[in-house]
Formats: structure tokens, sequence, C-alpha cells
């Protein structure tokens, strides 16, 4: 009777918990986006932040950090921001036409009769219901006002969570291990090691590749004269990075349409062509420069983990996907066991993988020795 009554009373906490944190999870949501962006945040800030700390005492590196990033995008938002805000406008302004140019396209190329009440007709959508939405979307003075003091605060908010993580990650650490007997607190050390370093390694060296994406494509379409080139070139970067497998082909249909759209075509076939080109060469070069010390995770790992994450989570999950995937990633490196294949098991992938070499003389120099040496490996 005692042993019922038990696990009914477990059954009951385990039911309560669950209510519980289903309460937190949907009124908290923002405020746990918040803390988990800011915790990454803090791993991306943490390489820079522990060198400066051997220093100055650790609040005052995260202090310098932090200033110096908002110094970046002050003097970014400086020399660009009125012409980002002019041309992303226009940019916005100019999608009816664009729509209706692609549509003409369209009914040249496949002799059909699309149009955009058409389309609008078959989402069940008319030009009506979208302005009054349109109208029901607009803000008052007022309204724009609250709308830009909310942003401030949420701003502030970040910073402020940013800040506190940052310079406390040390005493973090320590008081996350004092939760765990002795036994287990080594463990527990190596994994928040682990966690901190491939997850903060993987995105910086994502904002590092989009800053370098963004900024060379920039300096390309200012060149070959892309309407619209910075946020073009800011969209190219952004996307190409940090949706996995498939941004970079996302990441170029726009700039592409827009330049193929341009009084000048040619603007956007160059536009694909160098986006080709960069590529290649971010494969092979840059990116495995900067992505050394981070978890290389397989393509489709990483856009399976989007997929999952923005059906659990939404946008958040979608975003914090791939970071904690590489966490899970460098985890099951450290303490999965790996073990050696059989030989003949071995051979078999080995001579799946590998190339076909041609018949005579070239097949005889691809064959490896008895001992899977290459020849003249003695």
């Amino acid at each position: 009777m005692r042993y019922f009554w038990r696990l009914w009373f477990t059954f009951l906490a385990v039911v309560a918990l669950a209510l519980f944190l289903r309460f937190v999870i949907s009124d908290g949501g923002p405020v746990i986006f918040t803390v988990l962006m800011s915790w990454f945040a803090a791993l991306v800030m943490e390489p820079v932040v522990r060198r400066l700390s051997r220093h100055m005492p650790r609040g005052a590196a995260t202090g310098v950090v932090m200033a110096g990033a908002a110094i970046f995008g002050a003097v970014f938002l400086v020399v660009f921001g009125n012409l980002f805000v002019q041309q992303v406008v226009q940019l916005i302004l100019m999608v009816p036409e664009l729509v209706d140019k692609v549509l003409a396209w369209a009914n040249d190329a496949f002799s059909m009769s699309l149009s955009r009440d058409s389309l609008l007709s078959s989402v069940d959508l008319s030009p009506e219901q979208l302005a009054e939405a349109a109208a029901k979307l607009g803000v008052s003075i007022l309204g724009f006002l609250g709308t830009v003091v909310g942003g401030l605060f949420s701003i502030f908010t970040f910073g402020l969570f940013v800040f506190y993580i940052s310079a406390g990650m040390p005493w973090l650490a320590r008081w996350v291990g004092s939760l765990f007997p002795p036994r287990s607190q080594s463990v527990v050390a190596t994994v928040w090691t682990l966690t901190a370093e491939k997850t903060g390694g993987y995105v910086g060296a994502r904002v590092v590749l989009a800053a370098i994406n963004a900024g060379t494509t920039a300096i390309v379409f200012v060149i070959i004269g892309m309407p619209y080139w910075l946020p073009l070139s800011l969209w190219t970067g952004i996307v190409a990075q940090f949706v996995p497998t498939i941004g970079t082909y996302i990441s170029i249909i726009l700039p592409v349409a827009v330049g193929l759209l341009s009084p000048n075509p040619w603007v956007g076939v160059i536009a694909l062509a160098w986006a080709v080109l960069y590529q290649q060469v971010e494969n092979l070069t840059i990116e495995p420069r900067i992505s050394a010390k981070a978890v290389d995770v397989n393509p489709a790992v990483s856009f399976g983990a989007v997929l999952l994450g923005a059906a659990l989570f939404g946008v958040a999950g979608a975003f914090l996907a791939v970071p904690v995937a590489a966490m899970l990633l460098a985890l099951l490196d450290a303490y999965g066991n790996r073990y050696d294949l059989l030989p003949d098991i071995a051979k078999s992938v080995d001579s799946a993988s590998a190339p076909r070499a041609t018949a005579g003389r070239g097949a005889a120099a691809a064959t490896p020795d008895a001992d899977g040496a290459p020849p003249g490996a003695d």
C-alpha cells in the first residue's frame, strides 16, 4: 500500500512539474529567449574576454569588449545607417514592380497568364483586404514611440544579461560544479569547458564568416553597380552563414533577381558568378582556417537540426539549433566510444568511397600496397 501511494505521489509531482514548466515557457518565453541569446553572446565574447582578463579585472574586460562592439555598431550606423534605411525603403517599394516583372517573364516564357490579382485571389486575399490589414497594422506617433522605447529597453536588458553572464562566467562554472558530488565534478567541468569552447567557437566563426562574406560582396556589388548594394550584401552574408546547407543558394536569389530586372541585366549574371566563385574560395581557403577550432557539423545534421528546432520552438529554436547540435556533437566526440572497424568492413568502405582508377598503368599506380600504404611509401 505504501508503494502504491509513493508511486501515485511521484506521478502527481511529475505532472505538476510538467505543468509548471509549460506555464513558465509559455508566459516567460521572451525572457528565456533573451537569456539564451545572452548566453550565446557571452560565449562568443569569451575568448577575447579571457585574454583581456589576464591584464585587468574580468568585469572591466567584459566592458571593454562590449564597448568595442557598441562603438563598431555606432560607426556603422553613422557611416551607412542613412544609406541602409533609404535603400531598404526603396527595395520594399520596388517589390510590387519586381513581382510584376517576374510574372511578365513567366507569362512570356511559359505561355501563362498570371497576374498579381490572380495570385492574391488564389490565396483568398483581395487588394482591399490587404489595404485593410495594412491600415490595422499602421501605428500612431504615440505607438511608434512606444515601440522605440520598448526596443531600447529590450536592447538594454539584453546587454545587461550579456555583461553579467560574461563577467560572472568563472563564478557560474564553479556554482554549477558545486551542485554535483566530487566524483562527478571533473566530468561536469569538462562538459562545461567543451560546451563553451565549441559552441562559442562555432557561433564566433559564423559571425566572422558572415562579416567577410558581406564585406567582399558589398565591394563587388558597388563595382558592378548593383542597386541597393548595402542591404543586399548584408542579406547575402548573414543568410549564407546562418542558414545551413541551403543558405548559400537562398542568399543569392534576391540579389540576382534584382540585378536581372535592373536596367543592366548583366549585373545579375555577374552577381551569380561572384556568388559561385566566392563559395568555392570560402570552402577551400577561408572557412577551414577560421573554423579550425569550431565543431564541423555535417550539412545534413545542421539542416535537420534547424527543421527540428523550428518545429519545436519556432524562430528561436531554428536560430539556436545549429550551436546546440555542435555542442552535442562535441560531447559525443569527447565521451562517445569509438571502435576500430573490422578489416573486411574497412576495406569495403574504402573501396566504395575511393574513385575508380583508370585501366592500365594508372590503375596499377593507384593500387595501395598490401599493408594499406600507397606505393613508394617505403
